[in-house]
C-alpha cells in the first residue's frame, strides 16, 4: 500500500508545474539564481561523524508566520517540492584540521562518514562541521559555504531516545487522508500543533538525570523536502533537537511502498544503535502505521539494549489495539517494556518511575499538557488525535 504522503507531494508537484510561472522556469533554468548548501543535522561518534545535505538553487520559500493564508502555505509547500538541485556538486567538509571531500548525487545530496582528526570535546553534545561549496558554479557565484551541526552522545548520557515525528510529536492526521492533505500542504511551522506535552516529556528525557544530556534521534518518512518546516517546527515549540532522518522520494511510487517505510527506519535505527554500543535507547513512535512492529523487531535484535518501547495509541480500532497488545507480549519476552500510551503523561509517568527522567519534570509535563489542551490561558488548543472520552485503556506490559 503506497504511503499518504506520496500522494500529497504528488499532488502538489502537479499543482506546481500549472502554477510556476514561466519566468521563474527560466530563471533556474539559466542559473540566475543562486544556489545554496542545505545541512541536515549529523550524527556519530568520536570516531566517525556522519556529514550530509543537499545543494539546491534558491528556493524562495517565505517566513513563516501564524497568520499566512493556505494559498502562502501552498505556494511555499509547492518551492519546497519544485526546489532544483544541483546534480554532483562537489562539497568540501573542514572539521579541524581534517578536510574532506564529497560529490553529491544527480538529486544534489551528498554525504559521508568523515573522521574527526582528532579528540572532540568529551562534554559537547554537538560538534560544528563548515561546508563549502567547490562547484560546479556558473561564473560569477558567490563563494558557497553553510555550517553543520553533528551530534555525538557526550560521556555521561545515560540512555539515548530514538523518535518517529509524524502523530508521535507532530500532528499530522495520517489515518485520514483529508486531514493529512490540508495538514501538509497548507500549513507551516508556527500553524502545525504538537501533541499535549509533548515539549516537556522530551526535555525531561533530553536532561534525563544524569549530568550529561542524552542524545535524541528523530527517524521518519517524510521527505527531505519539509527538513526546514520540521526544524522549525521543533525549535518553535522547544523540542529538544535533534538530527532529522528524513526519506528521499524523488515522487518514485516505489519509494512510497510501506516496505521501503519500514526498511528506511529499521536501517537508520540499526545504524545508530549499532553506533553506541554501551549506550542504551528509549523508542518512541505510533500507532498508526508500523512503528509497533518495527520496535519489537529492534527489541529482539537488540537484546538488553532498549530500556522501553513508547507507543502513542492514535487509533480506536479493537483490532489494531490487541495487535499492538500481543507484540506488547512479545517485546517482554525479549527483555523490554511496551507502552501504549493515549497520552503524553502516561509515558511520562512510566519513565518516572523507572528513574529515566526527574520525578519534579512530571509536574511540568503535566502543566504543558493542559495548556497544550487549552484548559488554561497559556496557549491555545492542540488538541490530541482523538476527542476527549473516545480513549482507550492504556496498556503497560513490562519486562
Amino acid at each position: 500500500m503506497a504511503d499518504w504522503r506520496f500522494e500529497l507531494l504528488s499532488l502538489a508537484a502537479d499543482l506546481g508545474s500549472r502554477v510556476r510561472s514561466v519566468a521563474g522556469r527560466l530563471a533556474r533554468e539559466f542559473g540566475t539564481e543562486p544556489y545554496d548548501i542545505v545541512p541536515y543535522r549529523g550524527h556519530g561518534t568520536r570516531e566517525r561523524l556522519y556529514v550530509h545535505g543537499r545543494v539546491l538553487q534558491t528556493q524562495g520559500v517565505s517566513v513563516a508566520t501564524a497568520d499566512d493564508s493556505t494559498w502562502r502555505n501552498l505556494v511555499n509547500t509547492i518551492r519546497r517540492i519544485e526546489s532544483d538541485p544541483l546534480p554532483l556538486a562537489r562539497v568540501r567538509a573542514r572539521i579541524g584540521n581534517t578536510e574532506h571531500e564529497m560529490v553529491a548525487d544527480d538529486e544534489g545530496f551528498f554525504g559521508a562518514w568523515i573522521a574527526p582528526g582528532g579528540p572532540l570535546a568529551p562534554d559537547r553534545l554537538w560538534h560544528p562541521v563548515e561546508l563549502e561549496l567547490l562547484g560546479p558554479l556558473p561564473s560569477g557565484h558567490a563563494e558557497v559555504r553553510a555550517t553543520e551541526l553533528v551530534i555525538v552522545p557526550p560521556a555521561g548520557a545515560a540512555y539515548g531516545v530514538i523518535s518517529d515525528l509524524d502523530d508521535t510529536v507532530i500532528q499530522s492526521h495520517i489515518t485520514s487522508f483529508l486531514r493529512a492533505a490540508r495538514t501538509m500542504l497548507l500549513s507551516n511551522a508556527r500553524t502545525r500543533l504538537p501533541f499535549p506535552g509533548v515539549a516537556a516529556f522530551y526535555q525531561a528525557l533530553h536532561k534525563g538525570n544524569a549530568e550529561a544530556p542524552n542524545p535524541i534521534y528523530y527517524v521518519s518518512s517524510s521527505p527531505w523536502n519539509l527538513h526546514d518546516v520540521l526544524a522549525e517546527f521543533l525549535e518553535l515549540q522547544g523540542i529538544p533537537m535533534g538530527p532529522l532522518m528524513l526519506r528521499d522520494w524523488d515522487l518514485d511510487r516505489a519509494m512510497a511502498a510501506s516496505d521501503r517505510h519500514v526498511s528506511h527506519k529499521a536501517a537508520i535505527i540499526r545504524e545508530i544503535i549499532g553506533s553506541h554500543p554501551t549506550l542504551p535507547f528509549i523508542l518512541i513512535g505510533d500507532s498508526g502505521q508500523q512503528d509497533p512492529e518495527i520496535y519489537k523487531a529492534i527489541v529482539e535484535e537488540f537484546p538488553d539494549r532498549i530500556l522501553a518501547v513508547y507507543i502513542r495509541n492514535i487509533l480506536k480500532e479493537p483490532g489494531r489495539i490487541a495487535a499492538i497488545t500481543a507484540l506488547a507480549d512479545e517485546v517482554r519476552a525479549a527483555r523490554s517494556s511496551l507502552i501504549l500510551a493515549d497520552d503524553t503523561l502516561a509515558a511520562a509517568r512510566h519513565a518516572t518511575e523507572h528513574g529515566w527522567i526527574a520525578p519534579e519534570s512530571l509536574a511540568s509535563i503535566g502543566e504543558e499538557k493542559r495548556a497544550d489542551e487549552g484548559t488554561t490561558d497559556e496557549k491555545a488548543p492542540a488538541p490530541g488525535a482523538q476527542d476527549p472520552g473516545d480513549a482507550t485503556p492504556t496498556v503497560i506490559v513490562e519486562g
